[in-house]
């Protein structure tokens, strides 16, 4: 019997829980560690569709990035957003795991399956948090190359083709796309850390207007593909892997898709 604190186990050997930033809330957070497990949903998310979609699926454990309890709760009600969705997963018998800073540093998480997605190959960590047990250096966001050069316009394309976006806010720093850095979700802080690397292009999201005129400044494209999207790269990956570790269970991707979108003005 697989129960939710194995498949807890096998998570904290990908993304270990103390690789997480100070400010994160990744862990088991509903649920019975003792319970059984034989259906699992993966999602970046824990909205209200996503758990009817773990209802309609029968599933027991949903696994996560984006932590559903993030500041601390002082009580569960039902007029609360988060207290709303904490009962539903406590009445259908469904526990959630979430994987958040972990995740984005942890080797062959968020950022390396950015980079896969992209086509780059990685070659060094954009902004080093730590060092692991193993002495390897810990870090969010990656740098690399891809394996040709090609213009910025042909890499926009690219970028809205593999990370299924309907739409990226950019600037250009007037360079064609070989030596990149990609930070999955909010990651405008690290556009110098980019460019002291020699990068010629960013790719993140939830970029401020002012950081836009920065990398102008710089030289550097700097690239919005969308929070979910740059870092929805990661949910099959994970599916994947517990697929592969727990093969009698039944593992599912969830069908969530990029809630923002673009509309552009004929």
């Amino acid at each position: 019997m697989v129960t939710g604190n194995d498949v807890f186990a096998f998570l904290n050997t990908l993304a270990p829980l103390h690789y997480q930033m100070d400010f994160d809330n990744s862990g088991f957070l509903v649920g019975d560690r003792s319970a059984e497990v034989r259906r699992i949903l993966v999602a970046l998310d824990i909205t209200d569709s996503v758990i009817t979609e773990a209802e309609a699926t029968r599933a027991d454990l949903i696994v996560s990035h984006h932590p559903l309890i993030f500041h601390k709760l002082s009580g569960v009600c039902a007029d609360d957003p988060t207290g709303h969705k904490v009962m539903r997963l406590i009445r259908s018998g469904i526990s959630a795991i979430c994987m958040h800073t972990n995740l984005d540093i942890a080797e062959g998480g968020v950022n390396d399956a950015l980079m896969a997605a992209l086509g780059a190959d990685v070659n060094d960590i954009l902004e080093p948090t730590g060092t692991g047990e193993d002495g390897a250096r810990l870090g969010c966001g990656r740098i690399g190359y891809l394996q040709q050069e090609m213009p910025l316009e042909a890499f926009l394309q690219l970028v809205t083709e593999r990370l299924h976006v309907n739409g990226v806010r950019y600037v250009s720093g007037g360079k064609p796309v070989h030596h990149i850095a990609v930070c999955g979700g909010s990651g405008g802080s690290m556009l110098e850390l980019a460019h002291e690397a020699g990068c010629d292009t960013l790719v993140t999201a939830d970029v401020k207007y002012d950081r836009f005129l920065t990398a102008q400044e710089l030289g550097i494209n700097l690239i919005d593909a969308d929070h979910f999207c740059t870092e929805n790269v990661v949910v099959p990956k994970l599916a994947e892997a517990l697929q592969s570790h727990f093969p009698d269970v039944a593992v599912t991707v969830s069908a969530l898709k990029q809630t923002v979108k673009f509309y552009a003005a004929r």
